[in-house]
């Protein structure tokens, strides 16, 4: 069985089990049965108590256990916590799979094309930072965490070695 908290936009939590076909399950201790069924991309027909329900999973972050999902347009943040995750909660140690990234060091050798940030500038995870060439391919390079540039070590059209530090994170 699965323990998830379910978070919506109202605030409100319900603690949902769900039973090992994932077709049944307790909802705040209620048992329910429901057909789940893909319909297209990230989108689902969900038929619980002869009712249809129209889902959208708009994003996941699986290391987190976090997925944000539309129901009948109305988004829900998902946070999936079984009981080991729960033990190290009450431990303190529930931050444990998440490292603050400092340094960006390079991947590969190669050359600086472009930089596309610039110090002070805030950045999420998934943004550009630069383009390295390596090997007559250009590689973009993006950011592994949110954060703010501290500091650029290398300059456009500059080589760089492998494990070389790029640029800093405050």
């Amino acid at each position: 069985m699965s323990a998830i908290k379910i978070v919506g936009a109202d605030k409100k939590e319900f603690k949902v089990v769900l039973d090992k076909g994932l077709n049944s399950g307790v909802i705040d201790g209620a048992y329910f049965d429901w057909d789940v069924i893909k319909t297209k991309g990230k989108n689902y027909s969900i038929i619980k108590e002869n009712k249809s329900y129209n889902v959208e999973v708009l994003s996941v972050k699986p290391e987190e256990k976090y997925f944000l999902i539309k129901v009948d347009g109305i988004k829900y943040n998902l946070n999936a916590k079984d009981k080991y995750d729960e033990l190290l909660h009450s431990l303190g140690m529930d931050n444990l799979a998440t490292k603050k990234v400092t340094d960006l060091k390079a991947p590969m050798p190669g050359l600086v094309l472009e930089i596309s940030v610039e110090i002070g500038q805030e950045v999420e995870k998934g943004d550009t930072l630069l383009i390295l060439e390596a090997m007559k391919m250009e590689n973009v390079i993006k950011s592994p965490t949110d954060g703010v540039i501290k500091s650029i070590s290398v300059n456009k059209s500059e080589t760089v070695e492998k494990n070389q530090i790029i640029l800093n994170f405050a």
